[in-house]
C-alpha cells in the first residue's frame, strides 16, 4: 500500500513542478512582451527615457501588488528583448520556426495593432529571470549564453550553482579546450564529449598547492555534492577505494561512479601530480575488470577518467593512440582559473578561426 501512496506522492510533486515551468514560461513572455513593445516605441521615438520613468511609475502607483517593473526592470526587458531578438533562431527549434506564432522580432508588428509574440516554446522560456539576469550580467558573447542556457536546462542548475559555473570559467574552459583526440566511442543518444571534460576545477576543497592523492580523494568524499555539480547531474556515485579481486590479488578504485545518461560505470582514478603513461595501463585494468566482473549485461562499457594535478597534451596522445578501452585524461584546478586569461585565449583561438575562414574565401 505505502507504494501506491508513494506514486501519488511523486505525482503531485511532477504536476507541481509541470505547474511551475509553465509559470516560469508565461513571466518569460511577459517580460519578452514589455521588453519589445517599450523597445519599438523607444526606436520610433514616440517615448523617451521619462516616459519610461513614467511607465514605472504609473505602475507601481495603479497596480502596487504588481512587483518587477521598477525603472531598472523595464529596461532589463529592453534589454533581454533587444539582445536575444536578433539571434532569436538559435534558441528555437525548426519545427518552432515553421509555424505562423513567431516573435515579430522576425516580421515586426505595427504599434498601433500590437500583437504580443509567443517565446514559450523557445529555449529562453526554459530557465528563470534570475538565470537571465545572471547570464545577462556576466556573459558578454552570445556563443557563451547560449551555452549556460542550454546547460542550465540540461543540468537543472539552481542560481548558486550556474554563478558557480560561470566563476569557474566553465565556457572558456571549453572553447579553449587542448584535450587530445580520446579513444572514447560515440553515443547514440548521449554525446560523451559534451559529458566529460577537459579540466575541472575543485575550489570548493580549499587544498594547498601541495597535497597528496589522499587529502584530494578525502576532500572529494567530504564534498561529494559539490563534487557531483562539477562533473554533471547524471552522475551516482558508487564506492571509494572499490575492491576489485582479480585472481588472488585485490585491487581498488579511487572512485567509482554510475552515470545514468550513459549507462555505464565510470572510474576515476586520482593522481596529485603530472601524468605519466604508465597510469593509462593501471585504468585500462581496472576497466577490463569492471567489464568483466561488475558491468551488467544491458550497461555499455566502462570508462576511465583519469585526474592529474598536470599533463602534457603530446604525451597524453601518444599515450592514449593505442587504447583500446573507453579512456580520456583531464586535468583539475584547486583555485579558480584567471577569467581574463582565458578570454584572451578564447578571442584569440576566434580571430585566428575568422582569419582562415577569409583566407578560404
Amino acid at each position: 500500500m505505502e507504494s501506491n501512496f508513494l506514486e501519488i506522492v511523486q505525482i503531485i510533486k511532477q504536476s507541481r513542478t509541470n505547474a511551475i515551468k509553465v509559470v516560469n514560461a508565461e513571466l518569460i513572455n511577459l517580460y519578452w512582451n514589455v521588453g519589445m513593445y517599450i523597445s519599438n516605441k523607444l526606436k520610433l521615438s514616440d517615448w523617451g527615457d521619462k516616459t519610461v520613468a513614467d511607465l514605472s511609475e504609473y505602475i507601481q502607483r495603479n497596480n502596487p501588488e504588481i512587483k518587477g517593473f521598477s525603472r531598472r526592470g523595464l529596461y532589463r526587458m529592453i534589454q533581454f528583448y533587444e539582445t536575444y531578438s536578433k539571434d532569436y533562431r538559435l534558441f528555437v527549434s525548426e519545427k518552432s520556426l515553421n509555424i505562423d506564432n513567431q516573435p515579430s522580432v522576425i516580421v515586426p508588428t505595427v504599434l498601433t495593432q500590437f500583437k504580443p509574440a509567443d517565446i514559450k516554446d523557445s529555449m529562453l522560456s526554459k530557465i528563470s529571470w534570475s538565470h537571465h539576469m545572471a547570464i545577462f550580467s556576466r556573459c558578454k558573447v552570445m556563443e557563451e549564453r547560449k551555452y549556460y542556457i542550454t546547460l542550465c536546462i540540461q543540468e537543472n542548475y539552481s542560481f548558486r550553482e550556474l554563478e558557480r559555473q560561470i566563476s569557474a570559467s566553465l565556457f572558456e574552459r571549453a572553447m579553449t579546450s587542448e584535450n587530445p583526440k580520446s579513444v572514447i566511442p560515440k553515443n547514440s543518444k548521449t554525446d560523451i564529449q559534451d559529458v566529460f571534460k577537459d579540466s575541472y576545477v575543485f575550489d570548493f576543497l580549499n587544498l594547498p598547492d601541495s597535497h597528496s592523492e589522499s587529502e584530494l580523494q578525502k576532500g572529494l568524499l567530504n564534498r561529494m555534492k559539490d563534487f557531483i555539480l562539477e562533473l554533471g547531474r547524471d552522475f551516482i556515485f558508487i564506492g571509494e577505494e572499490y575492491k576489485l579481486m582479480v585472481g588472488n590479488s585485490d585491487f581498488h578504485i579511487d572512485l567509482l561512479f554510475y552515470h545514468r545518461g550513459l549507462q555505464c560505470l565510470v572510474a576515476f582514478e586520482l593522481k596529485a601530480g603530472k601524468f605519466k603513461p604508465e597510469h593509462i595501463g593501471q585504468l585500462n585494468f581496472y576497466l577490463e575488470a569492471l567489464d568483466r566482473d561488475v558491468k551488467k549485461e544491458h550497461e555499455n562499457p566502462s570508462i576511465g577518467i583519469l585526474l592529474c594535478k598536470d599533463k602534457d597534451n603530446q604525451v597524453v596522445e601518444y599515450a592514449l593512440s593505442r587504447s583500446l578501452s573507453p579512456t580520456m585524461v583531464a586535468e583539475y584546478r584547486t583555485q579558480l582559473p584567471d577569467k581574463e586569461l582565458l578570454q584572451r585565449k578564447f578571442s584569440d583561438i576566434f580571430e585566428d578561426e575568422e582569419e582562415l575562414n577569409s583566407n578560404q574565401d
